[in-house]
C-alpha cells in the first residue's frame, strides 16, 4: 500500500514510519467498495476525503436537464473531495461513483485546521501542494471543454493522454463515460471515432488508443 500512497503529495518521499504517523494524523480508514457504488453523494455533508488505493472513481455532476457530466476520473494514488472536506461542506455539489471494484483510504482533514494555526505545518504544506496540483490538472478538463467541435475535444483529450503516457495509451473510460466526460451524445462520439480511424488520424481497440502520424501529401 505504501507504494500507492507515495504517488500522492501527502505521502511522497516519506519513510514507512513517517507514513504510519501521517495515517494516524489523518485518522485514515480503508474501505472496499463495489463497482457502481456511490461513495460520495450530492447534497450530503463531506466529513472525509478519499485517496484511491485501487480501482477507479468518477467525480460527476448533473446538469439542469439531468444529464450526467464527468468532472474528473480518479486513479490509484489520487485524491478527491479534499477541498470540500477541509471546508466542511454541508452539501456536496458533486457525487462520486466507483467505475470498478475499488479500495479507498478515507482521511479526515480535522487535524489540519489546528495545524494551520500552529508552528508545525509539515502536513499543511503537503496538503496545499496536493491542492495546487489538483488545480493544475483541472486545466486539462477546461482545455477539452473549451473546444468548439467534438473532433477538437477528442483530439485535445487524446493528445493529453498521449503526452503523458506515450504513443499507445489507455483511457480510463468506456464509451458511455467518455461521452459524459466530453459532454456529447454517445452515438455522435462513436461516429466521430470511427470517422477519425477511417481517415487514419487515430487507431483504437476498446479503451486502448494511439494517435497516428499525419500522412504527408
Amino acid at each position: 500500500m505504501n507504494a500507492i500512497l507515495r504517488l500522492c503529495p501527502l505521502f511522497s518521499d516519506l519513510t514507512d514510519e513517517e507514513i504510519a504517523a501521517t495515517l494516524l494524523f489523518y485518522d485514515a480508514v480503508s474501505k472496499k467498495h463495489a463497482k457502481g457504488e456511490f461513495v460520495l453523494k450530492a447534497g450530503e455533508p463531506v466529513f472525509r476525503f478519499g485517496l484511491l488505493l485501487s480501482g477507479s472513481v468518477h467525480i460527476m455532476m448533473d446538469d439542469l436537464d439531468g444529464h450526467h457530466m464527468i468532472m474528473a476520473t480518479v486513479l490509484p494514488g489520487q485524491t478527491f473531495a479534499e477541498s470540500l472536506c477541509y471546508q466542511g461542506a454541508k452539501e456536496s455539489p458533486v457525487y462520486a461513483q466507483t467505475d470498478e471494484n475499488s479500495e479507498i483510504l478515507w482521511l479526515s482533514a480535522g487535524g489540519l485546521k489546528g495545524e494551520m494555526g500552529g508552528g508545525h505545518c509539515m502536513h499543511c504544506r503537503r496538503f496545499i501542494l496536493m491542492l495546487s496540483q489538483k488545480t493544475l490538472s483541472m486545466n486539462d478538463r477546461i482545455q477539452v471543454l473549451s473546444k468548439p467541435t467534438l473532433r477538437e475535444k477528442l483530439m485535445t483529450l487524446l493528445t493529453q493522454y498521449s503526452t503523458r503516457e506515450g504513443k499507445n495509451f489507455n483511457l480510463p473510460f468506456d464509451r458511455n463515460t467518455m461521452a459524459a466526460y466530453l459532454g456529447v451524445n454517445r452515438s455522435a462520439l462513436s461516429r466521430e471515432l470511427s470517422k477519425m480511424r477511417e481517415e487514419g488520424r487515430i487507431d483504437f481497440y476498446k479503451n486502448s488508443f494511439s494517435i497516428l502520424p499525419s500522412k504527408k501529401k
